[in-house]
């Protein structure tokens, strides 16, 4: 799979990931203060709905090989995206943001 060629092509230039990182926080993401990520937090009305949500998105992060860092607490679930073989936000992370969005949308 040629990991580091596979990893590069999933980086932003600097001028692309302000762009997309400012699109996200018109949806409620926030970048993380000390590190290079993007968090948000969201509510449902049900720890099952909660959990729901959840199953959904790790379905798509096993199909994308990309998996957030998330805290479920009953009907609430925080998380956080970043790439690790990037050293911060990428591509994949912006794609599963948008994921994410959508599916809690659709809730």
């Amino acid at each position: 799979r040629g990991g580091q060629l596979q990893a590069y092509s999933h980086w932003l230039s600097p001028a692309d990931r302000d762009q997309l990182v400012m699109e996200l926080r018109a949806t409620g993401w926030m970048e993380v203060e000390d590190r290079d990520a993007i968090f948000k937090e969201l509510h449902f009305k049900t720890f099952n709905q909660a959990f729901g949500f959840m199953s959904r998105v790790a379905l798509q992060a096993e199909k994308m090989n990309h998996h957030p860092e998330w805290i479920n607490v009953y009907n609430k679930v925080q998380i956080t995206l970043t790439t690790h073989d990037c050293g911060g936000i990428s591509k994949r992370d912006v794609k599963m943001a948008k994921f994410i969005d959508k599916i809690a949308l659709s809730m």
